[in-house]
């Protein structure tokens, strides 16, 4: 019977491929094809026969972006974007908008004046805000008014401190259509190259910037960009939100180079003026022994007081993006942005990986046992005797200098059998710093969370870190010393 029925099915199959005539049409045709009689179906099934009958007008919500190879869809995308960019700046406050909301602001002042500050109340408030025009509508709210609404007796509100909110919204409006501009993609985020071009174009609109020499502008628009993307986008995906370059004060740092008065210490303590990134690509070529625009890891090993340890060089070799082993300035400058802000969380997320050699997420006794050793060998480097692990506060039993930094001469043990004998254990402080939910093991968030992270990473990757942090009482005492004896001889 299964033999049979065998056969049977064998014999259909048979008449069946002979019956089929040969498919002679191309691709393309085939293609058609199905495309025809699957959105035939989907249309005649949609939304199946039990179902709301609402279900099928629900209206379209994804519009796919356009390929690169229709360029007349990009094309109309681009002019569409532009437009729409256009209409939005229109309805922001242009300047003499802006002045004439100040004049009427002040011609409605309600006494008295607080200090020198004029105020306004409520009522006068509504009243401006109908003689305003309809762009200043939206900034007559009763909720913005209790935004700046403090402890005034009479209710009122400072009129500068309403004016500086609308200017400063009228701003953040202006930037934002700005950077959108530079969104190609049109979704709310900036690439790296963007973000260059965005720079570079502004670069001539930056008195501060007047001095910099054509040929290093690609240099520095190299060493701006990096720190808006060390910093917003920790995940390294290649792309910022625009949100989140607004809710930053880094635009704010760039964009007060516009200032012509800006004082020497404000430019050298901002990342994006002309003396910071000159120092910073100074540094580079400084530490290039070789001028091939690259570092090695011998190189970086001088970087800063030249007490970095090899283990904490190794690994950033090891987890960099580095050339045939070396380094280029992008990554560079990578390494400059955490070490210089080991507070920041994204710079503590930066060493951290380093500190995390088997990627567990975590560092155990071991692992800092392992940098700590490192430390030890850099001791013996600079031909002192090496502190064991065990050692914590050796800075009761040591020599100390007014120099904030480590130095050979100035660091050195005194009766170092009996300081061994009278401490604690260095990861027991250590933990104690950081308070780990698991008591033995300490995450990134536990580092973060601690406040303690730039220290606890100092001790660990860095002899002069290391030797700040052990001497950190009677350093403080000769600050106050040194402060006292200031104020003797005046």
């Amino acid at each position: 019977m299964a033999t049979d029925r065998t056969a049977h099915w064998k014999d259909l199959l048979r008449r069946r491929l002979t019956s089929v005539k040969a498919d002679d049409r191309s691709e393309e045709e085939r293609k058609a094809e199905e495309t025809e009689l699957f959105t035939k179906y989907y249309t005649e099934w949609k939304g199946g026969r039990n179902t709301d009958s609402t279900f099928r007008h629900i209206p379209r919500f994804y519009y796919r972006l356009p390929a690169e190879d229709e360029v007349l869809l990009q094309k109309l995308r681009e002019e569409s974007r532009a437009v729409f960019l256009q209409r939005k700046s229109r309805e922001l406050l242009d300047n003499e908008e802006l002045q004439n909301l100040w004049f009427l602001l002040d011609k409605h002042q309600v006494p008295p004046t607080t200090g020198d500050e004029a105020m306004i109340s409520y009522e006068s408030f509504l009243k401006v805000g109908e003689k305003a025009g309809a762009k200043c509508k939206l900034f007559f709210t009763a909720r913005v008014y209790a935004k700046l609404l403090h402890s005034d007796p009479y209710g009122r509100i400072s009129i500068m401190q309403f004016f500086n909110y609308v200017m400063r919204k009228v701003w953040l409006h202006q930037t934002r259509i700005g950077l959108s501009l530079y969104d190609v993609a049109g979704q709310g985020y900036l690439r790296e190259s963007d973000l260059e071009n965005y720079i570079l174009e502004l670069i001539p609109t930056l008195p501060q910037l007047d001095g910099l020499e054509k040929s290093f502008y690609s240099f520095y628009v190299c060493t701006a960009v990096r720190k808006f993307f060390f910093f917003l986008d920790p995940l390294r995906t290649g792309k910022i939100k625009i949100q989140d370059i607004l809710a930053c004060s880094f635009l704010d740092d760039l964009l007060e180079l516009r200032d012509e008065d800006l004082s020497k210490e404000s430019q050298e303590s901002n990342w994006f003026s002309a003396p910071s990134a000159l120092r910073v690509y100074g540094q580079y070529l400084n530490l290039d022994k070789d001028h091939n625009g690259m570092l090695s890891k011998e190189e970086l090993s001088r970087y800063g007081t030249g007490t970095l340890t090899s283990v904490f060089l190794d690994r950033v070799y090891q987890e960099c993006l580095t050339y045939d082993g070396e380094m280029d300035y992008k990554t560079y400058l990578d390494f400059v942005l955490a070490l210089e802000n080991r507070k920041e969380p994204a710079a503590l997320q930066y060493i951290f990986k380093l500190l995390d050699m088997e990627n567990k997420g975590f560092l155990n006794v071991f692992a800092l046992n392992y940098f700590f050793r490192a430390i030890q060998e850099q001791m013996k480097i600079h031909g002192q005797e090496p502190v064991s692990f065990q050692d914590v506060k050796v800075c009761d039993l040591v020599t100390h200098s007014e120099q904030p930094c480590f130095h050979p001469n100035h660091f050195h043990m005194q009766n170092y059998e009996q300081a061994l004998n009278s401490v604690p254990f260095l990861q027991d402080e250590i933990f104690d710093m950081v308070k780990p939910r698991d008591p033995y093991k300490i995450t990134l968030q536990d580092l973060v969370n601690s406040g303690q992270g730039d220290t606890v990473t100092s001790i660990l990757i860095d002899l002069n870190g290391f030797w700040t942090y052990e001497n950190r009482e009677v350093l403080v005492t000769n600050d106050s010393e040194n402060s006292s004896a200031d104020l003797e001889d005046t």
